[in-house]
């Protein structure tokens, strides 16, 4: 498609060219507008930056730098360090954000970010794109994505808490087990859980059908390819990106359509500014990584078709691993009303599996009124979710 890209690329900023009297009539506009969403529906997108230059910490405005902290062949370790806090000298809560490895990158999370940057010391796992990533580093599983957590909080150090979002509430709840199983002195103080797919025998979703109905030869068969030269990771067997992002799309179709109607209406109206809104957003929305197919594989199979955790058969690296061994951690679970890729009860489930804990070490909030995204983007979880989680956070060694 890259040719007819380029031409559509060019042909639309000929139509929008002052001089070109054709720009300001009704035909040219139309004409423009359809080059331009044919030519950003076929556009190679790259990985976002996150944008978080500054924050406000009691009333005042500080500077915000990224700093990655731990690099690993999958995935690094990324710090918002704001200014005089290099040290820790806020003396806030170090919380480190799981971002799920599941198509988008970790800049999905940024409002996620951006709400708790004022009153913790915030760090996110930033998952490497698998067709970058050279066939000499080897292979990652989930076995090794629940390794990186547990070195990722060991960088973050004794004492802090975690955030999982979707996907990595599973690897997230494993990893805190395993290492309660053990004593280790890096367990959490808390450990939140939003929209996780902890069990998807509950209120199953789309998703959760879709992995039912078919068996994990099917899902290798079908969707698992070699990334293709000259990509770095030539060769590697992934899941792509773009067909979890048509898969997403194809949930809500009629969604999608009227978007991208209602931009090409308001290309012809000329409204800058909701058109802005709209390439924001699917700027950020497009913009996809592969997964490991190894990885992807194990997660269809051992989270999606066969419950693991939620039946207590689940292993790393060959132990049980036994969310019941969880005793000084403090369990929060987020649920949105609405959720139509973790249905309702599926992250709370968790709280069975924890059962260890007292009843004033856990907690779970239902919101009403938002879906999947709302749960960790948006107004709602500005104003809603956040402060809970905030609040959850400081009483429980915060």
């Amino acid at each position: 498609m890259a040719p007819l890209r380029f031409a559509a690329e060019a042909n639309q900023a000929l139509l929008r060219h002052p001089m070109n009297p054709v720009s300001y009539t009704p035909m040219g506009r139309a004409m423009a507008a359809s080059l331009e969403i044919f030519e950003a529906n076929t556009r190679d997108y790259q990985k976002p930056a996150f944008g978080l230059h500054a924050t406000t910490i009691d009333g005042e405005d500080v500077a915000v730098h990224e700093e990655v902290v731990s690099r690993l062949p999958f995935g690094q370790l990324k710090r918002f360090v704001r200014a005089g806090d290099e040290e820790g000298a806020f003396g806030h809560p170090r919380l480190l954000i799981v971002a799920p490895l599941s198509g988008h990158y970790a800049t999905l999370l940024r409002d996620t970010v951006r709400a708790m940057l004022p009153d913790h010391d915030v760090y996110i796992t930033d998952w490497r794109d698998a067709a970058l990533v050279p066939l000499l580093e080897g292979g990652f599983d989930l076995d090794d994505y629940i390794d990186y957590l547990m070195e990722f909080l060991a960088v973050v150090g004794p004492g802090c808490h975690a955030l999982a979002v979707c996907q990595p509430s599973v690897p997230l709840l494993a990893a805190v087990s395993f290492l309660a199983a053990a004593g280790d002195e890096i367990v959490p103080r808390s450990m939140t859980l939003m929209g996780g797919p902890i069990d998807t025998r509950i209120n199953p979703t789309t998703p959760n059908d879709l992995a039912q109905n078919h068996s994990l030869d099917w899902f290798e068969r079908t969707v698992v390819q070699r990334v293709p030269a000259p990509n770095p990771g030539f060769m590697r067997r992934v899941y792509p990106g773009f067909v979890q992002l048509s898969g997403f799309m194809t949930m809500n179709l009629d969604r999608h359509v009227g978007a991208h109607m209602r931009l090409y209406h308001n290309l012809l109206r000329g409204d800058g500014d909701s058109a802005d809104q709209h390439r924001a957003f699917y700027d950020e929305y497009r913009a996809v990584m592969d997964l490991p197919a190894e990885y992807y594989l194990q997660t269809v199979q051992k989270v999606f078709q066969e419950h693991q955790l939620a039946v207590g058969t689940f292993h790393h690296r060959g132990e049980l691993v036994d969310p019941g061994a969880i005793t000084n951690c403090a369990l929060m679970t987020v649920e949105g009303g609405k959720d139509d890729i973790s249905g309702v009860g599926q992250t709370r489930a968790a709280q069975d599996l924890c059962h260890a804990l007292p009843d004033d070490m856990r907690e779970h909030y239902e919101q009403p009124d938002v879906g999947h995204y709302g749960v960790f983007n948006g107004r709602r979880w500005r104003q809603e979710i956040a402060p809970r989680i905030k609040t959850f956070i400081a009483r429980h060694g915060g």
